[in-house]
């Protein structure tokens, strides 16, 4: 260690030049997790929220809530299997509101309208105001984005194409579907605005898109031979359900795996070059006793602190970089990825490091020194 900072003293330029790039490498590979997270639960973080260990579709539905139709009446069979814990019926369609303004039309806004059973594990905290009331079929819940748009707590909003309007009784937080805001309201609600068209509920009985279930030991077999026709995921799958969640997540992972390709490439590479051109020295030292093991060290010194030093900057300038985007960003940074990341980063970097070492190890100290200008 003590060889390698004081090279590093001795030639600042150099190493200040490699550590930039390291920081702008891992600088852009927390800004896409960041970006990859944020857009994740702008597409599911209504699924990923709720209180749900498993769901019940329609056969055949791939874990679709807009594919899948059942009875809400399967909820009380639901119940009866062994380890169901809890199960509550929900419902998703997507619509526009309309904030009314003196007989004057707003702008529209897309929201994504979620039927459930006021009181029940379905319904999120409220952070402001009240909760749903099965006494009140207007009342809604909604994420507190809409505050952005100008909506307020008592406000009361139309649902474009339909004479339904809504009343604001309750702000939630972190409840987003499919990119827009969730607007939590009864269930029963829910599938008037729904089926407001003659047969599509199919002659369903209470229709419902799909079932959520509590209980950790639930065996999804043993619900799909009580009830055929249904098939049962857990919330994970559910959330991979969603209509452009893996498309999403999958490019930001690809982008993000030939990021990290790339950066063990350039270390390695720049590690390999300033090896060589340090070959003689290596070769006078190993001629004077200097070990193998000595220099590898050395060298894996050196790209371990300056990898640890740019990655600790990058992460630095994009906790920076966060706090002065946009408020309506997508962008979520999540401490455990962070940190794994970080760990990664590293790793790539000590494993290229390896190439310089093997490099060193070939060294002839007898070829070195008669390379060595008087």
């Amino acid at each position: 260690m003590f060889l390698a900072l004081k090279e590093m003293r001795h030639s600042k330029t150099r190493f200040v030049m490699i550590g930039i790039i390291l920081v702008l490498i891992s600088w852009l590979v927390f800004i896409l997790s960041g970006l990859g997270n944020g857009l994740a639960a702008l597409a599911a973080a209504t699924f990923k929220n709720m209180a749900a260990d498993y769901v019940v579709f329609e056969k055949g539905s791939k874990a679709s809530m807009s594919k899948s139709l059942l009875s809400g009446d399967l909820t009380a069979e639901l119940l009866e299997i062994p380890d169901v814990e809890a199960a509550s019926p929900m419902g998703i369609v997507m619509a526009s509101a309309v904030k009314e303004n003196g007989g004057q039309e707003e702008n529209k806004l897309d929201i994504a309208l979620i039927g459930i059973e006021p009181g029940s594990f379905l319904e999120p905290a409220v952070a402001e105001g009240t909760g749903l009331d099965a006494a009140q079929p207007t009342y809604a819940i909604v994420n507190e984005t809409m505050k952005d748009e100008g909506f307020r707590l008592g406000d009361t909003f139309a649902l474009d194409g339909t004479t339904e309007s809504l009343t604001i009784v309750g702000f939630v937080k972190n409840q987003t579907y499919n990119h827009v805001t969730s607007v939590f309201i009864p269930i029963e609600t829910w599938r008037k605005l729904a089926f407001a068209a003659p047969g599509s509920d199919q002659g369903i009985k209470d229709p419902v898109n799909a079932i959520m279930l509590q209980g950790k030991d639930i065996d999804p077999n043993a619900v799909s031979e009580r009830l055929p026709g249904t098939e049962t995921v857990t919330r994970a799958q559910a959330v991979q359900g969603i209509a452009g969640y893996k498309e999403e997540t999958g490019t930001v992972f690809m982008m993000l795996g030939f990021l990290f390709v790339i950066s063990a490439f350039i270390v390695g590479v720049f590690f390999y070059v300033l090896t060589m051109q340090k070959s003689n020295q290596f070769g006078i030292m190993k001629a004077i006793g200097a070990k193998n093991g000595f220099l590898g060290k050395a060298v894996i010194s050196q790209v371990f602190v300056l990898s640890l030093v740019s990655i600790v900057i990058g992460i630095l300038l994009t906790y920076g970089t966060a706090a002065v985007l946009p408020k309506g960003m997508p962008f979520k940074l999540e401490t455990g990825w962070v940190i794994a990341y970080s760990l990664v980063l590293l790793a790539i970097a000590l494993l290229s490091s390896l190439v310089s070492v093997r490099t060193i190890v070939k060294v002839d100290p007898l070829k070195a020194l008669g390379r060595v200008e008087s």
